[in-house]
């Protein structure tokens, strides 16, 4: 055998080792990857579905195009987080210092139950005078008034001519002239009888003479609401003449969400705030919480009683009125680390362990940029009061479970 047949074998040799040694491998190679467990990645990470971020609800076993979207399916990690991985939602450090995120706790403080509502100014219903005709008769004169002039009290609104007054002052005189103490008693008490004042029954006593006339004041002051009183008319007994509002007091008529219908009591103190007497604070308390709410507002009417010194306060004006107890002791948390979802309340919780964890939460009153929390919180327990709505929106994603509500709390 020549040396060039001898180099040509030797070069054959060593191409066929080298191909069967490729094949091998990529033999091996094939049946390592058909060997590689279902759902996990190369690197070891397992996948538990797939899914289109823009319906994040329905899951996929394997990838693809996404059914909703022109848009590939995302593969959903077990180490993300979720129901079925570990729980909490964890958050990049550099990610946590972008989103400008806060971790305050959960603290005991108290907490002033001061609310402001709206409400208008009413006459005080209670303050009514209506001014009547005692006996029948004619209306002899009316003084120039009208209705809405505000009037002191004994102001003269109408003359009255009163035929059977004159005739029992007669009868009351012919009596008197008899002697009989009895009998003048009986008579002078028919004169009270029929509606005749103390005053026209010293006048008859002192001078002796009889007199059917009478000049009708008001009896309080305050706006004339009504006036019946026409000159030249015939009058029946107990006809109305007038109606008078006093303005010595008003109400204040207040809106209270039915919310907050356990915070407002009788005999509470209230501050009424008005547009037209700037900071100015008008002292009251509350008199009456009507019985109904309204059904468009959902609101409770509070009925709060306000001095009117000077008549400056007038029915109709606006005003804000601040409402409220003492300050009570209360488990607080930042109004804005509580999510409202319409159904219930959620803080995001910081156990410590780089995680984030929704909570249910029962929320109470709120005041001073701090929320009372009645159920689902301990004192010290760590909330997340800034950016905690893109957790709770991640939560939502992968499907996180919230912490219950413990009936112990």
């Amino acid at each position: 055998m020549t040396d060039a047949t001898t180099a040509v074998r030797w070069r054959a040799g060593i191409l066929a080792a080298v191909l069967i040694a490729g094949g091998g491998g990529y033999w091996l190679g094939q049946r390592g990857q058909s060997d590689a467990p279902s759902g996990a990645t190369s690197d070891g990470r397992k996948i538990l579905y797939y899914y289109d971020p823009m319906f994040p609800n329905q899951k996929f076993d394997k990838p693809g195009k996404s059914p909703f979207m022109d848009m590939q399916l995302e593969p959903k990690y077990a180490d993300e987080g979720g129901a079925n991985g570990a729980p909490g939602i964890s958050v990049d450090p550099a990610a946590r210092q972008s989103l400008g995120m806060r971790v305050v706790a959960a603290e005991l403080g108290s907490l002033a139950a001061t609310f402001d509502v709206n409400g208008t100014v009413d006459f005080n219903q209670r303050d009514v005078a209506i001014v009547q005709a005692r006996s029948g008769g004619f209306l002899e004169r009316v003084y120039r008034l009208a209705p809405g002039d505000v009037i002191g009290a004994g102001t003269p609104i109408a003359d009255l001519q009163l035929p059977e007054w004159g005739s029992a002052q007669a009868e009351y005189l012919s009596v008197k002239k008899l002697g009989r103490p009895e009998l003048t008693a009986a008579a002078k008490q028919r004169l009270r009888l029929i509606g005749m004042p103390e005053g026209v029954i010293a006048e008859v006593d002192r001078s002796g003479r009889t007199g059917g006339r009478m000049t009708v004041r008001a009896p309080i002051g305050g706006v004339i609401q009504a006036l019946n009183a026409r000159a030249g008319v015939t009058l029946a007994a107990g006809q109305t003449l007038a109606e008078i509002s006093g303005l010595g007091t008003v109400w204040l008529n207040a809106a209270l969400p039915e919310a907050q219908a356990g915070s407002v009591q009788v005999g509470q103190r209230a501050s009424a705030k008005l547009t037209a007497f700037p900071g100015e604070a008008f002292a009251g308390r509350v008199v009456a919480i009507l019985p109904t709410a309204a059904a468009d507002s959902r609101t409770l009417t509070v009925r709060i009683e306000l001095a009117n010194r000077g008549g400056r306060l007038r029915p109709g004006m606006f005003a804000v009125v601040a409402l409220g107890g003492d300050a009570k002791p209360a488990l607080l948390v930042p109004s804005e680390a509580v999510i409202r979802t319409g159904t219930r309340s959620i803080v995001m919780l910081d156990r410590g362990d780089g995680r984030y964890h929704p909570a249910e939460v029962v929320a109470g009153r709120e005041g001073g940029g701090k929320t009372e929390i009645l159920r689902g919180l301990a004192p010290g327990e760590k909330v997340v009061a800034s950016g905690q709505f893109l957790l709770d929106s991640e939560a939502s994603l992968t499907g996180l479970a919230v912490r219950p509500l413990d009936p112990a709390q």
